[in-house]
């Protein structure tokens, strides 16, 4: 899962309490280390032979790999899937980019040479394949390979990542020619070409003639790994601190030579180490991508490094991820099953201070259960702007309208004064940068609300329908994630300044799982993850459907981690199912699953996440970027990022001496 990869932000305790003009100054006290410090990777001499020109320098958001000799990206792992792996060496049928893509088109056909086809009653789905692509090996890819993936991870499902939703799905698969797959399905699913399509990753094809030697595919290493894409394994660190890819010398041979050639002749994936060390290496031009820092290393970076730029030219400078940070409602449990209650919570929360407590203003805020990035603002923020501005509540004593459309502005404004120019002016770059609207604080509304579900307040304090006092415990990643910490300690603050005693409780290891497990009653994350370039939903909200749902304190599959049931979502779950993937009617509905969850708000939706992603232009142009060419996600762990390297080029700049 995304979450085992994506990069904590990884503060000290000390560096959330300082400005970016204290870290700043910090960087230059420390000035007299610069020397040593950018030379701690040369020490290593892990680019030895390679021109410094020549090589793209990423950060491996993983930290050091636990087992950096094992490349089978089908098991499941801690880590070893950000080196280069999946972004370099692995290929599949189709990718969705999370932003805009290669010439404006965000669904490629990557080793299948068209979309899907299905049947009328999609039970039946056939690929078509591209000829030409050659393994590293030089052998040639064909249908048997894709055959053989299928079969192998549906006879082994605990032993594969994808094993048990291709036993679940897959009927039989078959090549009736080198070029043709046919699929037939247990029951009809007319999404079920997204188990190979990308949006951070994706099931991989195998290679048949590899892996069909070995006794137990589940237990072979892959090392080195024979690779489709346009890079190959040179070496790598046994500590598991560095990997370097090479071109491969027939990159024509490769889907993405469609595109034109890469760029970088190498690419290392490195630990760089905690925060301040990533942005000491990347001002003295030894990191070319910080994958994450805080955003007060990134507001430090930014200003002190003329050739580092984030996503965004300007504040907020991080790229907003299709996923949606919340605060996830466990709904099983009695005090959180009557939507009032859970619109009473919404309304006690002030989320311009939440964003400036937890990104410091570099938040893009998100009223409704979609992240506000990629296509989503197109097909759904600016659709839905009108009905959320007529949205009313009944709170028992009186009808209000909820919905603030100028919230984004007025973050805007209150950073305007420090911030100066870096702040944009003109509101569809504001909305774009800091979101549109949200919901107004009332604690008013709230109090009432609550009295309506039967809630009595009784010398200050909550009490519910049987008597018992109203408390919560938000779970939260502690100092593993504490962008979401800040967020859900001051959400906490503030219920409990309402009358709702509430705290947070740091579990940086456990807080998952026991969502997971529904031994939780409130946690700082996400249900929602979507493909970001492409309006349909289903990629979180299929698994909404009351089908999945799991007992109290039962496991719970992904991704109705808030176990959220009701018979007008499955009704819309399974319309959506029923119709193409790019057919216009699944946005519609995508909007009726809107407009229902706002009327019961299972789980509150907070904003995009967004990740400082910052970039260093010395010795490589081209990079992605919000205003000049959002042709990708910049994030570096991101499978779709092997598109960057056809857009990267070498400024010419010679090695520092």
């Amino acid at each position: 899962m995304i979450r085992n990869v994506r990069c904590h932000f990884g503060e000290r305790a000390d560096d959330r309490r300082r400005s970016p003009d204290q870290m700043l100054k910090t960087l230059v006290l420390a000035a007299g280390g610069l020397f040593l410090a950018g030379q701690a990777l040369a020490a290593e001499d892990f680019l030895a032979g390679i021109p410094r020109n020549q090589v793209l320098i990423a950060e491996n958001p993983e930290g050091t790999v636990t087992d950096p000799s094992n490349f089978n990206v089908w098991v499941p792992k801690p880590n070893g899937t950000s080196t280069g792996l999946q972004q370099l060496c692995m290929d599949t049928l189709w990718y969705i980019d999370p932003d805009q893509g290669l010439n404006g088109q965000v669904w490629d056909n990557s080793l299948a040479s068209e979309k899907p086809h299905y049947n009328s009653d999609f039970s039946e789905m056939t690929v078509k394949l591209r000829t030409g692509v050659k393994w590293s090996d030089g052998v040639d890819f064909t249908a048997d390979d894709v055959v053989y993936t299928v079969q192998t991870l549906a006879a082994d499902p605990g032993g594969f990542n994808d094993g048990a939703r291709m036993a679940a799905n897959v009927e039989s698969v078959s090549a009736p020619d080198k070029s043709t797959v046919v699929f037939k399905l247990k029951k009809p699913n007319s999404r079920f070409h997204a188990a190979f399509t990308v949006r951070w990753s994706a099931t991989w094809i195998m290679p048949k003639h590899v892996f069909g030697k070995v006794d137990k595919p589940s237990k072979f290493a892959f090392n080195p790994p024979v690779c489709l894409g346009s890079y190959t394994l040179k070496s790598f660190d046994p500590n598991g601190t560095w990997f370097i890819w090479q071109k491969r010398a027939d990159w024509q041979n490769t889907t993405l030579a469609r595109f034109g050639e890469p760029g970088p002749n190498y690419v290392a994936y490195i630990d760089p180490g905690p925060p301040d060390k990533r942005v000491i290496l990347q001002q003295n031009h030894q990191l070319d991508i910080v994958h994450d820092t805080s955003p007060e290393g990134a507001f430090a970076l930014i200003k002190s490094s003329p050739t580092s730029h984030g996503w965004f030219a300007g504040f907020p400078y991080a790229h907003p991820d299709p996923t949606l940070p919340m605060v996830v409602l466990n709904d099983q449990l009695p005090k959180f099953q009557n939507p009032d209650v859970r619109w009473a919570l919404a309304l006690l929360i002030d989320i311009k201070a939440v964003d400036m407590a937890s990104y410091r203003g570099a938040a893009t805020i998100s009223a409704i259960p979609v992240p506000p990035t990629g296509t989503h603002p197109q097909y759904y923020f600016d659709p839905m702007e009108q009905w959320l501005k007529d949205f009313t509540i009944d709170t028992g004593k009186r009808t209000i309208h909820p919905y603030d459309p100028n919230m984004g502005q007025e973050i805007a404004d209150m950073l305007r004064p420090s911030m100066g120019d870096a702040i944009p002016k003109d509101p569809k770059a504001i909305a774009t940068a800091f979101g549109r609207g949200w919901w107004k604080q009332d604690p008013q509304a709230a109090a009432e609300l609550l009295e309506k579900a039967g809630l009595k307040k009784v010398n200050g304090k909550w009490m519910l329908p049987d008597g018992t006092p109203f408390t919560i415990t938000i779970s939260t990643e502690g100092d593993n994630r504490p962008v979401m910490t800040r967020a859900g300690s001051l959400i906490a603050q503030q219920w409990t300044q309402a009358g709702i005693d509430s705290k947070i409780d740091a579990l940086p290891t456990a807080m998952w799982s026991n969502m997971f497990n529904g031994q939780n009653e409130a946690s700082m994350a996400w249900t929602v993850e979507t493909w970001g370039g492409h309006p349909d939903l289903s990629f979180f909200l299929d698994s909404w459907h009351s089908q999945f749902l799991s007992e109290p304190g039962k496991f719970q599959p992904p991704r109705n981690w808030e176990r959220w049931k009701d018979p007008e979502l499955d009704k819309i779950i399974e319309q959506i199912r029923a119709v193409d993937f790019d057919d216009p009617k699944g946005v519609e509905l995508g909007k009726e699953f809107i407009k229902l969850f706002v009327k019961n708000m299972p789980t509150i939706p907070l904003m995009s996440y967004n990740v400082f992603t910052v970039m260093d232009s010395t010795y490589w142009t081209g990079y992605p970027s919000a205003e000049k060419d959002p042709y990708t996600d910049p994030v570096p762990n991101w499978a779709n990022t092997k598109y960057m390297m056809v857009k990267l080029k070498p400024t010419g700049a010679a090695p520092a001496k």
